[in-house]
């Protein structure tokens, strides 16, 4: 249901199932109202008030577009020091290559640091997946200059989540830009053009090009180093845009997946057909472990998870492929087995042995539900946080609605009245071919852009307890690559989204950091 209010209020059925934070189920969608009239202009700030009425209806485009911003300036003060920086609120027009029709208008948030040399300064360009969610996870929640404390992985956390100078920030490394796929936050098509038009894996990774190549022509960037990070169907959306940018000469240094789904025929929690769940093994075991359900329990989770690695693949991984092509039964001692290293019940394990994420997610803990998302958080059956399905996405998403609203409109000083949408219903409608398959497989456009650019690096962020891409299968998938010093994989604590853990999140920017270097340095 989609409610109307006037400025300066805020819509509040929100929602945050896999498509909301960049996963790749569905979900039911959410929406924010972006309002609060024409924001009073501090010293060289300048306030923007959009009339435009924005929508993300499939049918739904404007009949022509305006680019347009809010500019204002602010300070952070980091261990390394005083940071100065100016943030841009607004839209800029897609247009197509080739005709130089504009296609979509983009909703986008830049930060960029003061005083810095345009062709020295590293720009990075965000977003989340879905399909259907806006980027406002990653705006809010990772490494921009303002972030929310969530208490992840609490599931009574202090409300309202309070905002706050963001430590660990990459603003000091990067520029950042904070994009929103068409028909998600304020971002729409132009007609004749609709947001639908743009609803699949390849005309959203070439409108998202487009964007990118606006950006830096407007902004006098294309000398820039250049990097995209994209989270869950982001990360897909990155495999095939890399590809795209590299053959359009828009060279790339690096490129940063978080919490990947690079492969839609080999993760079996979103897919109908039967096939192995043995990607989520590991992962399994690192959620039971969280739980002290596994026999023993471990004391180094990197250790175990090593571990699970192996008897995935040596014992595990087989077993589950005679089953499914046959229906061989597994042994008592396999089961046994698979008890004591993820805490599953034998009911589990001998009802399916192919246990599926679902089915673990509600059945792990007695009378408990655990989050999808991170699989830390849980919520007795029945009550408030289990009614989406995800304890871990409902507890957080009301907040983050709440906050991009104001911090629009109070601190950013961009004003409009349109509904800021959350969540679409993108995904029910996405065309998912590509290139050849009815569903993607990514990763030979990484392979590709590898051979265009040698010098391309791509960093892969994963949590250990992150049921809807679970970091094995990534693993596996990356592994079709063959050995290359291009590709880093790294592991922390966490759910899908790690960087909302307060110990995970220094571990991950200190990563970051470091391949930035890298990736700088390869240039």
């Amino acid at each position: 249901m989609k409610r109307t209010y006037g400025m300066g209020t805020m819509l509040l059925a929100l929602c945050c199932a896999l498509a909301a934070c960049g996963g790749g189920g569905g979900g039911s969608g959410g929406s924010s109202q972006a309002g609060g009239g024409t924001p009073v202009s501090a010293a060289g700030d300048v306030a923007y008030t959009d009339s435009a009425n924005y929508s993300g209806n499939a049918g739904d485009s404007l009949a022509s577009a305006q680019e347009g911003a809010a500019i204002t300036h602010h300070q952070i003060t980091l261990a390394s020091g005083t940071l100065n920086y100016t943030a841009t609120a607004g839209h800029l027009t897609a247009s197509n290559p080739q005709t130089g029709a504009p296609e979509a208008t983009f909703f986008y948030v830049a930060y960029t640091r003061d005083n810095q040399s345009a062709a020295q300064r590293p720009v990075t360009f965000f977003y989340n997946g879905g399909p259907g969610s806006a980027s406002v996870w990653l705006h809010l929640g990772s490494f921009g200059p303002k972030r929310l404390v969530t208490g992840d992985p609490s599931s009574s956390p202090v409300t309202p989540f309070p905002l706050v100078d963001n430590q660990q920030t990459l603003l000091d490394t990067s520029d950042l830009v904070f994009v929103d796929a068409i028909g998600t936050g304020l971002s729409e098509a132009i007609a004749p053009n609709t947001n639908q038009t743009f609803w699949g894996v390849d005309a959203d990774a070439a409108a998202f090009r487009d964007f990118i190549s606006r950006y830096l022509t407007v902004n006098q960037r294309l000398a820039s180093p250049k990097f995209l990070f994209g989270e869950s169907y982001g990360t897909l959306r990155s495999a095939v845009l890399s590809n795209l940018m590299e053959s359009a000469a828009m060279h790339l240094n690096g490129v940063v997946l978080q919490s990947s789904i690079l492969n839609y025929n080999s993760n079996c929690g979103v897919v109908t057909q039967p096939i192995s769940c043995a990607g989520y093994l590991p992962t399994y075991g690192t959620v039971g472990a969280y739980y002290q359900l596994d026999n023993p329990n471990p004391a180094d989770l990197p250790s175990f998870a090593q571990q699970m690695r192996g008897f995935t693949t040596g014992t595990y991984s087989p077993a589950v492929n005679a089953y499914l092509s046959n229906r061989t039964s597994a042994s008592p001692a396999l089961i046994n087995q698979l008890v004591s290293y993820t805490g599953a019940s034998t009911a589990l394990w001998t009802g399916d042995l192919n246990l599926d994420p679902g089915t673990f997610q509600y059945n792990l803990v007695p009378n408990t539900m655990i989050g999808r998302y991170d699989a830390r958080v849980s919520a007795p059956n029945g009550s408030a946080l289990t009614q989406d399905g995800d304890p871990s996405s409902t507890v957080i998403s009301a907040q983050f609605g709440n906050t991009i609203v104001s911090y629009l409109s109070g601190t950013l000083k961009y004003a409009n009245n349109s509904v800021y949408t959350m969540l679409g219903n993108q995904i029910d409608s996405w065309v998912w071919t590509h290139d050849g398959q009815q569903l993607p497989d990514s990763v030979p456009d990484i392979a590709t852009a590898l051979t265009l650019n040698p010098k391309l690096k791509y960093l892969s962020l994963n949590g250990y307890h992150d049921l809807a891409t679970p970091f094995f299968q990534t693993e596996q998938d990356l592994a079709r690559l063959g050995s290359t010093a291009n590709v880093t994989v790294t592991h922390y604590n966490g759910g899908h989204m790690t960087y909302l853990d307060d110990g995970s999140r220094p571990l991950e920017r200190a990563d970051l950091g470091a391949f930035y270097q890298a990736a700088l340095s390869a240039k």
